[in-house]
């Protein structure tokens, strides 16, 4: 890794860091704060399925925090513990954007198809990546195309990082139209469920942009590998 990759991946890893934690401190304050409606994590998410004419989706608790997720391969809406038994405004913003999901693929949304056609890709590259181009810059003289296959790779796992944006950024708009519209939320728990959820998309944004910018990094070194 050349040192301006090396000062820029650090400068993301540290900006990742600061936006993690103010997402941990946004969600653990907002969890202190109890949802009028009364619902929990679980029942908010059945509700916005059922609402939405999705009958054949399963809402499942899965170990671990903030390790919520929607599986289209088996179609389950997976909620951690904290999101998946709390009746408070960060569990009702989480459920509700993981159904976000389930409705996108109800909908046939185009970009969750596409992220999903990409998986099977980004598993390989991702497992490879780091390897490749380790061994492309020290043998960037003697054998470029290494550093070119690792670039292609890294590509892959950039276009998936772009292509998560807007299937998050649709996820979330569609729950908080939902949590607006059914009073799930009250007035003032209604912007708290969307800071929330503002500060969950902030590290999509993060991720990608590090991404991004570190692939054109490579691009350069292969592009002035002779200079």
């Amino acid at each position: 890794m050349t040192p301006s990759i090396m000062i820029v991946s650090i400068g993301f890893v540290i900006l990742s860091m600061l936006i993690s934690l103010v997402l941990k401190s946004k969600f653990a304050s907002y969890s202190k704060i109890p949802l009028s409606s009364g619902l929990s994590g679980k029942e908010v998410a059945e509700k916005m399925l059922k609402e939405n004419g999705i009958y054949d989706v399963q809402v499942i608790s899965v170990a671990g925090f903030l390790s919520d997720h929607y599986n289209p391969a088996n179609k389950t809406v997976n909620l951690s513990p904290d999101v998946y038994n709390g009746v408070n405004v960060s569990a009702a913003a989480v459920a509700a954007h993981e159904c976000g999901h389930a409705v996108q693929h109800a909908a046939g949304y185009a970009w969750l198809g596409l992220r999903s056609k990409l998986v099977p890709a980004v598993q390989v590259s991702s497992r490879l990546v780091q390897w490749v181009l380790l061994a492309g810059i020290i043998l960037i003289n003697r054998f470029p195309q290494l550093l070119l296959a690792g670039i292609v790779l890294f590509a892959i796992t950039t276009l998936f990082s772009l292509v998560t944006l807007p299937v998050e950024f649709d996820a979330s708009r569609r729950a908080l139209a939902w949590l607006n519209r059914t009073n799930v939320t009250t007035q003032t728990e209604y912007p708290k469920a969307k800071d929330a959820l503002k500060w969950a998309a902030m590290t999509y944004v993060i991720a990608a942009l590090a991404s991004l910018v570190t692939l054109i990094q490579y691009i350069m070194v292969y592009q002035n590998r002779n200079r």
